[in-house]
C-alpha cells in the first residue's frame, strides 16, 4: 500500500484569506482522507463498490449537512468551510465526494430550507449523524437537461398521496433510507415528497456496469402505487424552482470538489516527474513536462480564486444560480483536462490502480454530466448575459 504524500498546492498564497476555523476545518478533512479513504479507494473502485463503513467518518468531519444549523445536527459551517470539505473529499475520490453532496445539498438542503419544524426535527439530525442516508430523485430515463418535462406523478387520495414513476442516475439509492422525490400533481405543479424505504412499491435498483464513479453507489428510484403520508409532502417551496435550487447549492460544493481532483493529479503528476528519469534526467527538467504542470498549477490557482470568491457570494447570500453555473462547469472542466494531461505524462503507469489519476479521470466524466452537462452550463452563461434562453 502507497503512503498518501498528497501536499496541496497553494501557488497565490490563498491561505492567508481563510479563516483559522476554516484551516481547521480543510485540514480535519485532508487528514481524514489520508487515513480512511487513501488506503482503500483504488481496492474498492476496482471492485465497483461503495465502502459503507466511511459513513461513520464523513459525518465526524462534519461532510453531512456543514452548513445545516447545529440545533438540527448540523455543523453550523459557513459556505466555504462546505466547499473545503467537498474539495478534499473529492481529492480522494468524486464518488465519495458525490455520497456527500448528495446527503448534504440534496437532501438535508431542502428539508431544512423547504420542510416544516416536525420534518427538520425528524430527519436532520439522523442524515448529519449518517445513522440515515438520503437520496435526491429529480432526473428521469426520458428527462435528464428538461427536469420540468418529468413524469413521474403523485395523486390525492384523501388521507395520502399515491405516487408513481421512475427516476434514474441516482446517488446512493441503493442504500437510501429516505428520498427526496420531485413529483408533479394533478395539476402539473411540481412538488418535493420524502419517501422512506420500506414503504409499499418503493424499490432502488442498482445500476451496474459503470466505468465511472465506481466507488459510489448509483441506482434507479421504482414507484409503484408508493402510498406517501401527506405530512411528508415539504410545504415550503414548489415549482421547478424548488429543486433547482438544491442543484445550486450542490454544483456549489461540486465546483469546489473538481479542484481537489485537480490538485490530486497534478501533485501525482508532479512527483511522478521528479523522480521518473528518462535521457538522463528527470523528465520534469524536459521542456514540454514542464509546460504541463505550469498550465495545471494556473488553471488550478484560477479555479480556486473562482471558488473562493463565488463561497463569499454564498456568505452573503448573494450568488446567482448563473454564477454557481460557471463555477461548476470551468472548474469541472480544468479538471478533466488537468486530468488527461497528469495521465499522459505517467506513460503506461497513468492507466494502472498504483496511481488515483485514472480513476479521477472516469469520475470526472460523470461529474461533468451530472448536475447540469458541460453544454447546459455554457447555455445558462449564455442566457444570463443575453436574456436569451437558448434551451427552450
Amino acid at each position: 500500500m502507497k503512503a498518501d504524500l498528497f501536499e496541496a498546492p497553494d501557488y497565490y498564497l490563498l491561505d492567508d484569506l481563510l479563516s483559522e476555523e476554516h484551516k481547521l476545518v480543510r485540514d480535519a478533512a485532508r487528514a481524514w482522507v489520508k487515513r480512511d479513504i487513501s488506503p482503500i479507494i483504488e481496492e474498492y473502485a476496482q471492485k465497483a463498490e461503495f465502502p459503507t463503513q466511511i459513513i461513520k467518518g464523513l459525518a465526524e468531519i462534519g461532510a453531512f449537512g456543514p452548513y445545516i444549523p447545529e440545533e438540527y445536527g448540523g455543523a453550523g459551517l459557513d459556505q466555504i468551510s462546505y466547499g473545503l470539505i467537498m474539495q478534499e473529499i473529492e481529492r480522494g475520490d468524486s464518488g465519495v465526494r458525490s455520497t456527500a453532496s448528495v446527503q448534504s445539498s440534496l437532501v438535508m438542503y431542502p428539508i431544512f430550507a423547504y420542510g416544516t419544524e416536525e420534518q427538520r426535527q425528524k430527519y436532520l439530525p439522523k442524515l448529519a449523524s449518517g445513522e440515515w442516508m438520503g437520496c435526491f430523485g429529480l432526473t428521469e430515463p426520458n428527462h435528464g437537461s428538461n427536469p420540468g418535462g418529468m413524469e413521474t406523478k403523485f395523486q390525492d387520495k384523501g388521507d395520502h398521496f399515491l405516487l408513481n414513476g421512475a427516476k434514474l442516475w441516482i446517488s446512493n439509492s441503493p442504500f437510501a433510507d429516505v428520498a427526496v422525490v420531485w413529483a408533479k400533481n394533478e395539476e402539473g405543479r411540481i412538488h418535493g415528497l420524502i419517501v422512506e424505504r420500506g414503504m409499499e412499491g418503493f424499490t432502488t435498483p442498482e445500476t451496474h456496469n459503470k466505468w465511472s464513479l465506481r466507488a459510489s453507489a448509483t441506482g434507479e428510484l421504482i414507484f409503484d402505487n408508493v402510498k406517501v403520508p401527506k405530512e411528508n409532502l415539504l410545504p415550503g417551496k414548489n415549482g421547478l424552482g424548488a429543486p433547482l435550487g438544491c442543484l445550486d447549492s450542490a454544483r456549489y460544493g461540486i465546483a469546489w470538489g473538481a479542484i481537489g481532483a485537480a490538485m490530486d493529479c497534478y501533485d501525482t503528476a508532479l512527483r511522478y516527474a521528479l523522480e521518473r528519469e528518462q535521457f538522463g534526467k528527470p523528465i520534469a527538467g524536459f521542456q514540454l513536462q514542464q509546460k504541463k504542470l505550469a498550465e495545471m498549477i494556473t488553471e488550478i490557482t484560477k479555479a480556486q480564486l473562482l471558488a473562493f470568491r463565488l463561497g463569499q457570494l454564498k456568505n452573503e447570500g448573494r450568488a446567482s444560480t448563473a454564477q454557481i453555473s460557471m463555477a461548476k462547469r470551468n472548474n469541472v472542466d480544468m479538471a478533466i483536462k488537468i486530468a488527461r494531461e497528469a495521465r499522459q505524462m505517467l506513460g503506461g503507469m497513468g492507466i494502472t490502480g498504483d496511481y488515483s489519476i485514472m480513476r479521477h479521470m472516469m469520475n470526472l466524466e460523470s461529474v461533468i454530466t451530472y448536475e447540469g452537462t458541460h453544454d447546459i452550463h455554457l447555455l445558462i452563461t449564455g442566457a444570463d448575459i443575453t436574456g436569451i434562453p437558448a434551451f427552450k
